[in-house]
């Protein structure tokens, strides 16, 4: 099983607070998700901005690999990816 936290990496905000809606809607266990402005490096500019979705583990099961799998399949339906850290 996996605990770590995991990163939904979306191109926009608006993108990133939609994704975290549909994410507390059909997977209501997951609980608080944390949205998250990450700046590439070296940018100040709004426009060069990647939002985060940042998903902690389940407390007591870990991430199964079937769920990772729906997680990649969700972001990717969003324009975006799936970090772990």
């Amino acid at each position: 099983m996996n605990f770590t936290r995991q990163l939904l990496v979306l191109p926009d905000r608006d993108t990133a607070e939609e994704a975290a809606e549909e994410l507390s809607a059909g997977w209501p266990d997951l609980g608080h998700l944390e949205l998250v402005r990450d700046s590439l490096a070296g940018e100040d500019d709004a426009e060069d901005a990647q939002w985060l979705v940042v998903l902690e583990a389940p407390e007591d099961t870990g991430w199964a690999p079937g769920q990772l799998t729906a997680l990649d399949t969700f972001v990717t339906g969003h324009g975006g990816w799936r970090e772990e850290e």
